[in-house]
């Protein structure tokens, strides 16, 4: 390098070093304060991140344990534990997941208290659709022995069509109540979709068999 090179590489770097002491001098108040504000932005935003983690870590715990209760077959403290849950978690998704088990725990000792929670979760604005549907649904098999058919089928028929991620089950309680009904015309509509539908679950084609059987020797006769 030539000796002018380096005089005037020297030169800028003492002008670099002049300028950066200078604006230290003049705004380290400044400096110091947005180094002060990431600073405590990061932490905040770690402590945040921590906080939703053991809520979540919290919820999880208390489901679970409704859950074993439920299993167990302790229908009080089944129910208990997830209204716990849905007073402890309600910003959680373990909160809808307990309105539908506590619903399904209602069921079981009443089945039209069990339908009436689910037509409350059904008619909730904070409910996604495809829940609103999967509701529907529960309420319709807990009402299969007692709704007019009719009304049952008015109510299940839009949740049988091709898209509906519920078709399967939708279609077996609308198979089933035309068999309940007598009606082996409609009850067979429905089997026929269920076993033309390409992605039936393997263990309702093997119920499959059993109710088409049930449709091929028509409606049973009562005897005096």
């Amino acid at each position: 390098m030539a000796p002018n090179d380096e005089f005037i590489r020297e030169v800028d770097e003492e002008y670099r070093r002049d300028q950066m002491a200078q604006i230290w001098k003049r705004y380290n108040g400044i400096i110091i304060a947005v180094v002060v504000l990431i600073v405590a932005g990061v932490g905040g935003w770690r402590f945040w991140q921590h906080t939703q983690e053991t809520r979540a870590q919290e919820a999880a715990a208390r489901y679970e344990e409704a859950l074993r209760l439920s299993s167990e077959e302790k229908g009080q403290e089944a129910q208990g534990a997830f209204e716990t849950v849905l007073k402890e978690d309600g910003a959680t998704g373990y909160a809808m997941l307990a309105r539908f088990r506590l619903a399904a725990e209602l069921g079981q000792q009443n089945a039209e208290n069990g339908a009436s929670a689910f037509d409350a979760l059904a008619n909730d604005a904070s409910v996604p659709p495809l829940w609103k549907d999967l509701a529907r649904l529960r309420a319709a098999w807990l009402r299969i022995d007692t709704a007019e058919p009719a009304r049952l089928r008015q109510a299940v028929e839009p949740l049988a069509a091709p898209s509906n991620a519920w078709r399967h089950s939708a279609r077996e309680l609308l198979g089933l109540s035309g068999l309940k009904a007598g009606d082996m015309d409609y009850a067979g509509r429905w089997f026929d979709q269920i076993a033309a539908d390409r992605e039936t679950p393997s263990a309702l084609r093997q119920r499959l068999a059993v109710y088409t059987a049930l449709v091929a020797g028509g409606p049973v006769q009562a005897t005096q």
